[in-house]
């Protein structure tokens, strides 16, 4: 559970970054705690005439900005999206990402690829030296069990994710994921090397070399981070 300090932190940041939302664009809509508040925050800036259009990445980010009022089309409606914005699980010393702890990680991606900018929005929690969060690996169901395996020999510490009552967590696709438990993880490009070829692996969590901007709250205020 978030302390209320980090509560705060993700309120604070939501609102600092509707901020660089201006009239006009198409914006991509991440997914998770902390763009609950975003999605408020941009609720409120639609309600009092901001004219955009949103790109969800999940259904539970659609499903809040429809609550909310936000003008939304998919990725395949819009000739462009202007600014991605978007939570991270982890962030490191060299502004990589991890993302997928809420099994959204494969549609969040996508959008992002197709952004002119992304930002990412967090907490101080969420920047770390190096990764230490699990990796997330959106697979096909059929053969998973096999995957996993495969994984396993490779030694990345492999575990298919299931949920309270024991049954596999399914993402929005309808796939499974597998998270990779390294601890800590030196080199991202190298685990994307090994796990981009894989038959089954649909999408994995390491966002890489992606992010244009990144707003950290601390309890003193935001920074910003410009990356490229």
């Amino acid at each position: 559970m978030d302390s209320e300090a980090i509560k705060q932190q993700k309120a604070q940041v939501g609102q600092e970054a509707v901020q660089y939302i201006e009239d006009g664009m198409v914006v991509g809509i991440g997914s998770g705690s902390t763009m609950w508040y975003m999605v408020e925050a941009l609720g409120k800036r639609v309600h009092e005439g901001l004219n955009i259009v949103g790109v969800p990445t999940s259904k539970a980010t659609r499903k809040h900005a429809n609550e909310l009022g936000i003008p939304l089309k998919t990725v395949d409606e819009v000739d462009r999206i202007d600014l991605t914005i978007d939570g991270a699980d982890q962030i490191d010393e060299h502004y990589q990402g991890i993302k997928g702890g809420g099994a959204s990680h494969l549609m969040e991606k996508i959008v992002a690829t197709n952004s002119t900018k992304n930002m990412w929005i967090v907490d101080e929690s969420k920047m770390v030296t190096a990764f230490n969060y699990p990796v997330p690996v959106e697979v096909i169901p059929y053969g998973s069990t096999q995957l996993e395996r495969r994984l396993d020999r490779l030694d990345l510490q492999p575990k298919l994710r299931k949920n309270a009552a024991g049954e596999f967590v399914t993402t929005d696709s309808n796939n499974y994921i597998i998270d990779l438990y390294l601890d800590p993880l030196d080199d991202p490009k190298e685990l994307a090397h090994i796990l981009d070829p894989l038959v089954g692996v649909v999408e994995h969590g390491l966002f890489l070399d992606m992010v244009n901007t990144i707003i950290v709250q601390h309890a003193t205020g935001p920074e910003v981070i410009n990356v490229r």
